[in-house]
């Protein structure tokens, strides 16, 4: 399952880490994310829509690849499959969020932030992780320097990520994508600008070209 979130992760560039009050924006969202470029999305389970979001978005948009992120549990893990989910990324890892994921038909990218994480995961086989918090663990200068030891290992940096840095990071060689909001902001799911967010996914979709 690693080698296939890899290539989900690879064809992605930029992830839209995305918070959904309402179900009813989902499917305007993410239609104007995938016009604008972005097809892998990330639905954060921090709202009582996010479930019933990514039921939409599967449903109706096929080839959109959505997740969910904050995963913290088994239960999590359950529901995200449930709804459709054809990946899971988690903040951080526990043991037994580890556990449930080896039983699960859906990839898990797990959190780690420090040299001793990014190992543990690699050794439960984890070739792909996230990097969270991204600036706040060290930014670049950090990716770089795990990447000298564990250059097995790619990254999907998220938390701070910004078009003014995002290239610097998609510039390392152990890192596959980033994550980020900023083109689906609270501002603009509030003012349904739903042209504002594809111009913005198509500006992010060009930082990561070559």
């Amino acid at each position: 399952m690693q080698n296939k979130l890899g290539e989900v992760l690879a064809q992605a560039g930029v992830v839209p880490v995305l918070v959904i009050d309402s179900a009813k924006e989902a499917l305007p969202l993410a239609q104007a994310l995938v016009e604008g470029g972005l097809n892998v999305l990330e639905v954060t389970l921090r709202t009582e829509a996010a479930l019933a979001a990514v039921e939409e978005i599967a449903r109706h948009l096929p080839d959109a690849h959505v997740g969910t992120g904050t995963v913290m549990n088994p239960g999590d893990l359950r529901r995200s499959v449930d709804a459709g989910a054809t990946f899971m990324v988690s903040p951080g890892t526990t043991e037994k969020l580890l556990d449930a994921a080896e039983d699960c038909p859906v990839p898990l990218l797990p959190g780690a932030a420090t040299p001793s994480e990014v190992m543990r995961l690699y050794e439960r086989g984890y070739e792909y992780q996230k990097f969270f918090p991204a600036q706040a663990a060290g930014g670049v200068p950090m990716l770089k320097s795990i990447g000298g030891p564990v250059p097995q290992v790619k990254f999907c940096p998220t938390g701070g990520i910004t078009p003014a840095n995002a290239r610097d990071f998609l510039a390392l060689p152990n890192v596959i994508c980033v994550g980020g909001s900023w083109m689906a902001s609270a501002a603009l799911l509030k003012e349904k600008s739903w042209d504002e967010i594809t111009r913005l996914a198509r500006e992010a979709k060009a930082l990561a070209l070559p």
